[in-house]
């Protein structure tokens, strides 16, 4: 009989940043545990310095395969990667070898994935400059599975609780995240939300799509994205039984997706969702210089295995210090345990019917 705890494989993200402290931290607690198996793909290296740091009594059970893992809270099964040179290493560093280490750890959860030898991917931060330096050009993680799985209609949604966004462009620039406001991109991001959201549990999501410009284009005043791009978008969406509505003036929609108005909100380019998102879920305390909450998750839409993020970066400034909050990647693994149980569930269903 099918483990009814899905196992999800989290890559601990750029060594030299906060992202293993975060997925130990996470790890140490029990009920993590009782809602999923979950295996670290990093350096066990890495992992046993960060339980040192955090004077956790966990052990470390080195694996080679999944199979091969405890998945007992107690023990932090790691499947070991043997990328990081010891001698070399430092935390709060840039540097190819981390960079090299970071891209691996994804590409391999990828991999298995991939294969169905785990149920879901969780992923800690990488660092986009450690990335170049070892030479993989990309800009984030959401393109690096885009391209390893080969897919090309995705998307990135962030969450906090259930304030969700999805992006019709991410990682580009303003002058190029107007020219991709098209149609067909909003369109399947409306249709990538709305199925996502479906199986979130959610039976009729409500969508609202934000416009481009001020007013949402104020009837063509401030601009004509709203009337040639965004508005027969909708149309094409309700046509299609998608409860999508819209465009609203990007000012004032968020309030109304926190109130409980909508599912989710449709933006149109990476800061309109980011900062109100981020504004939820980030606490910083300035009289105290840090950050107290780090909270959200990104999930990528469209893919054909799943995942979830943290939603924070890599933190230079706290590698190794054992001061980051792990609440992101807390709410990371227990969204994707979500994910894949209703997933496993939709193909019970499917199968049996």
């Amino acid at each position: 009989m099918k483990n009814p705890r899905p196992l999800l494989g989290i890559s601990a993200g750029d060594p030299a940043g906060i992202g293993p402290e975060v997925t130990v931290k996470a790890l140490a607690l029990p009920e993590i545990y009782e809602i999923c198996r979950p295996l670290i793909v990093c350096d066990a290296f890495i992992i046993e310095q960060m339980t040192a740091i955090l004077s956790v009594d966990l052990k470390i059970n080195r694996v080679k395969h999944p199979q091969e893992g405890i998945y007992r809270h107690g023990t932090l099964d790691v499947l070991e990667m043997n990328f990081i040179q010891p001698a070399s290493f430092a935390f709060n560093v840039v540097s190819a070898m981390c960079g090299a280490a970071s891209f691996a750890y994804v590409k391999k959860v990828i991999e298995l994935a991939s294969a169905n030898l785990i149920d879901g991917t969780v992923t800690g931060p990488i660092h986009k400059e450690a990335l170049h330096l070892a030479g993989y050009p990309y800009a984030g993680h959401t393109e690096i599975y885009g391209s390893l799985t080969n897919t090309r209609d995705y998307t990135m949604m962030l969450a906090e609780k259930d304030f969700r966004v999805v992006h019709v462009s991410t990682h580009v620039s303003l002058r190029e995240a107007i020219e991709r406001t098209k149609k067909e991109r909003i369109l399947s991001v409306i249709s990538l939300a709305d199925h996502a959201l479906k199986t979130m549990g959610i039976d009729k999501p409500r969508i609202a799509v934000a416009g481009l410009n001020p007013h949402a284009g104020e009837n063509g005043l401030f601009g004509d994205e709203e009337i040639l791009e965004i508005i027969p978008a909708i149309d094409a969406a309700r046509q299609m039984g998608i409860l999508a509505d819209g465009p609203h003036p990007p000012d004032t929609i968020f309030p109304k997706l926190k109130g409980g108005l909508y599912d989710c909100v449709v933006c149109m380019y990476h800061d309109q969702g980011h900062i109100p998102t981020k504004l939820l879920g980030f606490t910083y305390n300035a009289l105290l210089d840090k950050w107290e909450n780090l909270s959200g998750v990104n999930i990528t839409l469209g893919l054909p295995i799943i995942r979830v993020s943290v939603d924070h970066g890599v933190a230079f400034d706290k590698g190794g210090k054992g001061e980051a909050q792990p609440e992101s990647m807390i709410e990371a693994i227990q969204q994707c345990a979500r994910f894949a149980l209703n997933n496993s569930n939709a193909h019970a269903a499917e199968t049996k019917d």
